[in-house]
């Protein structure tokens, strides 16, 4: 049988790639006849071939890790090793059967036989000889070993025997290792599917089935426990591949629920609402390509048009190229059902408004007009992975135009941000509320003193500093309150915020925007110190021809310092972003109203 071509291969359209994306399975007539029906998506697999074959020009163009230094996070040769598997497999790779991959191939997996443990696992930065970051590893290395299964040429048979080895070391560390956080039970579970699947063994399934007795959580909302982007992305990627390689399609109707919840989390450009996450990413920004095998997967295999609309936005954005077409034809050769075509036209209503009465979260769609509000903040609020702390309570965008985050912070206490306790929905308005008290304490009853001072170590009642005061046993007294109420009521894309805050007077009361860099900001402001005071009428933001107005502004002082809170502030904190500040100043009692359209 003779090699075909890479324009013999584009212009045969409309017939199957099994030759091309098969470890070394020749283009049989036969086959092309049995498979004509499939119809798979020539012109996206033609791209991530070229795009494959760069990534492995810069693998092997990369400087080889110095045989005494030591690595501590092996996901990109995990990954290198899965990109360099795909090429050196595939008929239509200018790296197809390369002597040169192979070398590259055996440096790879000689690093992690080499820093794999005794009990099958890896570092991964902090974390010491941990399951889970050796479950990430796997997710390439058994993908790899699955390419490569059917692959006949010779020189790769030590490089797949050591991938053997090193894939059944890790399997013994799958059936007894731990997890620190929620998704790593399933990441750990999609390993052992897929260690199962290459070489089976009943201990295998008996572990997946000891963790799933835990049950899967997903709320109502659509959201898995960690209300998180990056690890939602992963659990679904995990469940999937469960599904395919256990037989148990009924985690697919897990995962069609989560998909369903970001294609309303995605702006019309693909970036990720990430406010309400508990996770490192509530405070980052996302991408939907993180998203885009399940989302394609989901649209082939149920025929979703939202699914089908998700992975067209997805191959629009810029960062296509980057994040999926260079690293991902390993996926598109070992799972067969990416490569066909989606059945389904992608095109939707997009006007919408949705409110996540669990995670107190609504998401408001009006043509280009893009509403995000939040007030689901854990309760009460801390800093720290795994809870929910994000003080963003709106984000509005017009086109290129963003207003990234509006804030409310007072200087009661330098107790922060203000944190809604919810959102009550009526109509079309939603009611954020706060209360924040900061008590004065008495001094100790007579069985509680002690003639040394040295009392218990104790956080005070309000949370707001700790000290050897036992506070526990005082009586509070001067409590003062701070009541805020913010209620915004939305009319076709038009929003109208009334702002009320009540309680001591003369408290400073800061309403700080926050638009994205290089916006044209407009008004009767007044600029100091890099930021903007919008004294009165209205602002106006221009981006790229696309323009908000917000107003009217009013100001009263310019003390927009220390607004995170002493949590924040005694550390050298801060949550302060770039971008272009404006803000909107006055003193309890505070009344504001104002709109953004």
């Amino acid at each position: 049988m003779k090699n075909i071509s890479r324009g013999e291969f584009i212009r045969l359209s409309g017939l199957t790639l099994a030759g091309a994306l098969v470890s070394d399975v020749v283009f049989a007539n036969d086959i092309l006849l049995n498979h004509a029906a499939a119809k798979e998506d020539i012109q996206l697999i033609e791209k991530l071939i070229l795009n494959n074959d760069a990534k492995v020009k810069s693998i092997l163009n990369r400087t080889s890790v110095e045989p005494n230094i030591r690595v501590s996070n092996f996901r990109a040769e995990a990954t290198s090793i899965a990109t360099m598997a795909a090429s050196i497999s595939n008929r239509e790779s200018e790296y197809y059967k390369s002597g040169f991959v192979t070398e590259k191939l055996n440096q790879s997996i000689d690093l992690l036989l080499k820093e794999q443990y005794a009990d099958g696992t890896l570092d991964a930065g902090g974390n010491r000889q941990s399951p889970p970051d050796t479950a990430f590893i796997l997710e390439y290395i058994c993908m790899a070993a699955a390419i490569l299964k059917n692959n006949k040429q010779v020189d790769l048979l030590l490089f797949k025997d050591k991938v053997k080895k090193f894939i059944l070391n890790a399997g013994e560390a799958m059936i007894t290792g731990g997890v620190h956080t929620p998704n790593h039970r399933w990441v750990i579970c999609a390993a052992l599917a897929s260690i199962n699947s290459l070489y089976p063994d009943a201990r295998y399934v008996r572990r997946i089935d000891e963790w799933l007795a835990e049950g899967i959580y997903i709320n109502d909302d659509g959201h898995y426990l960690e209300r998180s982007g990056v690890y939602s992305a992963v659990i679904d990627k995990a469940l999937i591949t469960m599904a395919r390689e256990l037989n148990r399609p009924e985690l697919l109707e897990i995962v069609h629920k989560n998909l369903m919840t970001y294609f309303y989390y995605t702006e019309l450009n693909g970036d990720l609402v990430t406010v309400d996450s508990k996770r490192q990413d509530q405070f980052m920004s996302l991408k939907a390509t993180k998203f885009y095998l399940q989302y394609r997967y989901m649209a082939i295999h149920t025929h979703n048009g939202i699914f089908a609309y998700m992975v067209n936005t997805i191959e629009n954005m810029a960062e296509f190229t980057n994040d999926i077409l260079s690293e991902s034809l390993a996926f598109f050769m070992e799972n067969e059902e990416l490569r066909k075509q989606i059945p389904v036209k992608g095109t939707i209503d997009n006007d919408f408004e949705k409110f996540f009465a669990i995670s107190n979260l609504a998401r408001i769609r009006r043509g280009k007009t893009a509403v995000t509000l939040f007030g689901g903040n854990d309760q009460p609020v801390q800093i720290v992975s795994g809870r929910s702390s994000n003080p963003n309570f709106l984000m509005y965008r017009k086109g290129d135009s963003i207003l990234k985050y509006m804030r409310l912070s007072t200087s009661f206490f330098r107790m922060g941000y203000f944190s809604s306790n919810g959102i009550e929905k009526e109509g079309n308005k939603y009611i954020l509320k706060e209360t924040k008290e900061a008590d004065y304490y008495q001094p100790l009853a007579e069985e509680f003193r002690k003639a040394d001072g040295d009392y218990k170590l104790s956080e005070s009642p309000d949370g707001r500093f700790w000290n050897k005061m036992d506070f526990n046993s005082r009586i509070k007294s001067n409590v003062k309150k701070q009541i805020t109420i913010i209620e915004i009521t939305e009319n076709n894309g038009v929003l109208s915020l009334d702002f009320k805050v009540d309680g001591p007077p003369n408290v400073e009361v800061t309403i700080e925007m926050c638009f994205n860099e290089g916006s044209t900001i407009k008004g009767d402001v007044m600029k100091e110190k890099n930021n903007y005071f919008l004294k009165s009428g209205l602002g106006e933001l221009t981006m790229a021809g696309d323009t908000i107005q917000f107003g009217p502004g009013k100001c009263k002082h310019l003390n927009v310092e220390n607004l995170d809170s002493e949590e924040y502030t005694y550390h050298q904190g801060s949550l302060r972003t770039n971008g272009e500040h404006v803000y909107i100043t006055g003193f309890t009692p505070f009344r504001h109203i104002m709109t953004i359209g």
